[in-house]
């Protein structure tokens, strides 16, 4: 199975003035195609910032990052960015969405930013829409849709453009109970039929329960 995401002795230290906070303590992790990871823990254990990391939105103190075949660690924030636009797509637990364009057109920009033509980025904008359940609200902006249903735009991009990963950063924090069931089927549907692969930083029991595997993080390390 080959790995989209490894990471080996990843540390990330922030100052704050003359003291020094470790966010991440020689982090280990391997994410083979088609994985679905989960990584729990309580508030401040490192979720986020080893998201962060693995995606290219920031950078490791020490240690290498691997994703996608391409050495993080060694890379410009500009080849960092064009990674990012050609190999993730990111679900923000605010959505993240940009209020005056439609569903579509949100779902769009990747492929925009990608150069793909116009009638191509639309079709498939209007497929991903389709497959998670969206049809008929492509014109809706984010503003006139629900939290499950603007959740769902977000997935959307984040996938349209087949990345070789999705990382989801608490995505059903915002969300009631069913939507929140909802939004996980879909992406256990996503993942076993089109075998993309996520990982998702959570809270939520519920994602774990549906999860392949479950990573646990304490004081910026994998523990369990």
């Amino acid at each position: 199975m080959h790995a989209v995401v490894s990471c080996k002795n990843v540390k990330k230290v922030y100052k704050q003035g003359a003291i020094e906070v470790i966010a991440l303590a020689d982090a280990d992790l391997t994410v083979d195609e088609g994985d679905f990871v989960c990584l729990s823990g309580p508030s401040g254990s490192g979720k986020t910032t080893l998201l962060n990391i693995i995606g290219g939105l920031d950078t490791p103190t020490a240690g290498e990052i691997i994703v996608a075949d391409n050495r993080l660690h060694t890379m410009s924030k500009s080849q960092l960015a064009e990674m990012r636009l050609h190999h993730i797509g990111f679900v923000f637990q605010a959505y993240n969405l940009i209020p005056v364009l439609t569903a579509l057109e949100n779902v769009e920009m990747v492929m925009q930013m990608q150069g793909v033509a116009k009638h191509e980025r639309a079709q498939r904008a209007r497929q991903v829409l389709k497959e998670v359940g969206l049809e008929g609200l492509e014109n809706r902006k984010p503003p006139e849709l629900s939290g499950g249903q603007q959740q769902r735009v977000a997935v959307a991009r984040a996938i349209v453009s087949n990345p070789k990963l999705v990382l989801a950063d608490e995505p059903t924090a915002n969300l009631d109970s069913k939507t929140a069931e909802n939004l996980i089927d879909l992406m256990r549907h996503m993942n076993t039929e089109h075998g993309v692969t996520f990982v998702i930083s959570t809270h939520d029991p519920r994602v774990m329960h549906h999860a392949k595997r479950n990573l646990s993080m304490v004081d910026g390390r994998i523990v369990a």
